[in-house]
């Protein structure tokens, strides 16, 4: 074991739990992991100690707690020295509302807050809460080593005209009701590593961060802060997704309701769950799916040009707001860094800022290999991995240090 130092970083969704050890030194993973299908006769595990993978089902109707305990009980037996090396818990959390601006060690105090912003993102801060109780109880001289990292705290310096929706303010003021953005974690890693590439300090550097995936949302980063977002108050607005309409004619909803006679639950249903790639396809919400039939099929032709088309009309509009320079544009997430397809369309449709892209760095710049894909002399787009997990370890690491 290299480091005894290690993070165990935990990411706990409503039917899900990803999990890794990491140094937060190198950055190194000894330990990653996946275990879904939560509550359901097929709940399984799978993972990737040092190199070598393994999976196990769970039992039938297993959730979070099951798969804790089979990482301590099974996992970790197969290599004693791992758990001595975790010296500190992250947290992922989805909302943090208006109180958390920044990483913090868990208390009481702060499980009352996950608590109290469940309502802007129910299917995720519940799920947080049993992950942290879970950890607690599987880890008790760890305790006061648990950390966590809100994805909503890198847009907490977003500008009142950015977050403020023009509704009644007393919505605001008494329920909290405002953009809040998503993903922060992901687009806070990417302007960082994207000051290094440009050779800038972090806070003369103004870039667009595109975090694009079955969930995708735009930040705009000017002198290294947050200044707008694409996603609100939850995770439905912006740009087009996987599942996820993104915005739309907010009257639409109410047509749904008096014209087809659909229930409200039907309607969040819709929205959510069959909008996006998978509602203009009929067919997947995958995008490789949209870019392999792009030439042959009339729908998975469309549901690509609406997806750049959003992408490109909020980039344009986020390029306005950086005070006349735009250090570059960065792709991640997904299809941000796998789809050559969305990057091109995208950049040939935004010449009038300057960028001219290189094919040959585009194609290479795939399949975990990042770099600028432009032209030597154009405006610069850049491609830079994701790595969430090394930022909610960094965290842990130091605060509890």
């Amino acid at each position: 074991m290299s480091s005894s130092n290690n993070a165990l970083v935990l990411n706990c969704g409503s039917s899900s739990l990803k999990f890794a050890i990491i140094n937060p030194e190198n950055g190194d993973e000894f330990l990653s992991g996946l275990a879904e299908c939560f509550h359901l006769p097929d709940a399984r595990i799978k993972w990737k100690l040092d190199g070598v993978k393994g999976e196990a089902s769970l039992g039938a109707g297993a959730a979070h707690s099951e798969a804790i305990k089979f990482i301590v009980n099974s996992i970790f037996p197969q290599k004693p020295e791992l758990l001595d090396s975790i010296k500190s818990i992250g947290h992922r959390i989805v909302h943090g509302g208006e109180k958390y601006t920044q990483s913090v060690v868990i208390d009481d105090s702060v499980l009352k807050g996950i608590e109290d912003a469940s309502a802007f993102a129910p299917l995720h801060n519940p799920a947080h809460l049993i992950g942290i109780r879970e950890a607690f109880a599987a880890f008790p001289h760890l305790k006061n080593k648990n950390v966590a990292v809100f994805d909503t705290a890198f847009h907490t310096t977003m500008p009142k005209e950015a977050y403020l929706y023009a509704i009644p303010n007393e919505l605001y003021t008494k329920h909290g009701i405002r953009r809040y953005g998503a993903h922060g974690t992901s687009h806070y890693y990417v302007s960082q590593q994207a000051a290094k590439l440009l050779n800038k300090p972090v806070d003369q550097t103004n870039v667009i961060t595109c975090h694009l995936g079955n969930g995708a949302s735009i930040t705009a980063v000017k002198n290294g802060k947050c200044v707008e977002t694409s996603m609100g108050l939850t995770p439905l607005e912006g740009l087009v997704m996987g599942t996820r309409s993104g915005d739309i004619d907010p009257a639409i909803m109410f047509f749904l309701h008096d014209n087809l006679k659909m229930s409200v639950a039907d309607i969040n249903n819709l929205l959510n769950k069959k909008s996006g790639l998978l509602g203009l396809t009929g067919a997947s919400s995958d995008c490789r799916y949209v870019t392999d039939n792009y030439e042959t099929d009339e729908n998975a032709k469309n549901a690509l040009d609406v997806f750049v088309h959003r992408l490109v009309k909020y980039i344009g509009g986020y390029a306005m707001l950086l005070d006349g320079r735009l250090d570059a544009i960065v792709f991640t997430g997904g299809i941000g860094e796998n789809s050559e397809e969305v990057r091109r369309m995208a950049l040939q449709k935004l010449s009038i800022l300057g960028f001219e892209l290189d094919q040959e760095r585009n194609l290479a710049a795939r399949f975990g290999q990042g770099g600028t894909i432009t032209k030597d002399g154009s405006a610069i787009a850049m491609v830079i991995p994701t790595n969430e997990e090394l930022v909610i370890a960094q965290d842990a690491a130091r605060l509890t240090a």
